[in-house]
């Protein structure tokens, strides 16, 4: 049983039921208006990364691929999956293909576009060894994938899944945050909080965590920005940084918070700070920017007027949505866009061993002018 208030079974804090439908059908026919005559040249489209396959059909197993030719979306997966995939793809018209053989399966995909002089296929999106196996029946044409670049630019109904699940994590960290204050009277592990993140996420209608929890408490754990929980106690003195995400209906949540227990120092308080800072600047940027680096480097040069470039590990954020980590992606060496409509993460953080770590992460909507939060669990770093 949860040792944070109680069993509370069913206490969804989101209605399901009033989640907008995801019009699969209408990404089908966007891909199916680039075939042929919609100046790709090629006569169909092959889609094998499974993240491609489930925006544009519905279908969400761990085996298959779709087709998009200028009339027709075909889906392929194997003997497990057949009834799941007619149900999740109905309200696309897709032509489900299921054989328990891998070997069938193949021959039933290669049947299926042997008649195309020109197959679109995202070589990033595959092997170099099934290309050269699909080479040798079928005329593969390298293109960069159409899903993949529709896939930044979130719609209402994978927001409303985004919120859902940032509603759905930002409920479990408030209420486990007394648990995390009163370990200095009763003791908790850092893979406590982790379990109880991850139940009460759960509890509260999330199908998932999003992602393998982080808490990183003291002077060495804290330091590391993807440190995995472990039985270490959480004592006086610690920084600790928890990042916590939910899963709904495929769609991730990301968020960071991060705290010091008992008494704070002066350093800690003037760090913390600064990672604030950071991160203002950082969400301050999203406005009139046009390429994610905009981001990172308004964050990162917070840190580099104080003294503490070097203490910066890792990039300002990323592009979240079916993946937790999807482009576009805030690095200074990146030439990602950044668009209307980008569900990003703005998340500076400060790293040093001796000290532990602070880092701050919020999950932000692209608008017109700046960014929506979708992440509201408050800051509350000192008890």
């Amino acid at each position: 049983m949860s040792a944070v208030g109680g069993s509370g079974f069913g206490r969804s804090v989101f209605d399901r039921d009033t989640l907008p439908s995801i019009d699969h059908h209408a990404r089908v026919e966007i891909v199916q208006s680039l075939v042929g005559s919609g100046g790709s040249g090629c006569e169909a489209f092959l889609y094998l990364d499974l993240v491609d396959v489930r925006w544009l059909t519905g279908f969400s197993g761990s085996n298959g691929w779709a087709v998009v030719t200028a009339d027709d979306l075909i889906v392929g997966t194997d003997g497990r999956y057949g009834d799941r995939a007619a149900a999740e793809t109905s309200g696309t018209g897709a032509t489900v293909i299921a054989e328990a053989s891998r070997l069938r399966l193949h021959e039933r995909l290669v049947s299926a576009l042997a008649p195309c002089r020109s197959v679109g296929l995202d070589p990033t999106s595959t092997t170099q060894s099934a290309w050269t196996t699909l080479a040798i029946d079928l005329a593969l044409d390298p293109v960069g994938s159409v899903v993949k670049s529709r896939r930044e630019i979130k719609d209402e109904a994978e927001i409303a899944r985004m919120s859902a699940a940032a509603i759905a994590a930002d409920t479990a960290l408030v209420e486990v945050e007394p648990m995390l204050f009163a370990t200095v009277d009763s003791p908790v592990t850092e893979a406590d909080i982790r379990n109880e993140l991850e139940y009460r996420m759960r509890l509260h209608g999330a199908d998932d965590r999003s992602y393998e929890t982080i808490v990183a408490a003291g002077p060495e754990h804290g330091a590391r920005p993807h440190h995995e929980p472990s039985r270490r106690r959480i004592v006086e003195g610690d920084t600790v940084i928890i990042d916590v995400g939910a899963l709904v209906d495929g769609y991730h949540s990301d968020m960071t918070r991060s705290y010091v227990i008992g008494e704070p120092t002066q350093q800690q308080r003037e760090l913390y700070e600064l990672v604030s800072q950071s991160q203002h600047a950082g969400i301050a940027a999203i406005a009139g920017a046009t390429r994610a680096r905009t981001i990172d480097q308004a964050s990162r040069d917070v840190f580099d007027a104080a003294g503490y470039g070097d203490w910066y590990l890792h990039g300002t954020g990323h592009g979240v949505g079916l993946e937790i980590h999807e482009r576009p992606f805030h690095a200074l060496t990146s030439d990602d866009a950044i668009q209307v409509g980008n569900v990003v993460t703005v998340e500076p953080g400060l790293y040093r061993v001796g000290f532990g770590g602070f880092r701050i992460e919020d999950l932000l909507v692209v608008t017109e002018h700046g960014s929506l939060r979708l992440t509201h669990a408050p800051e509350r770093p000192f008890n």
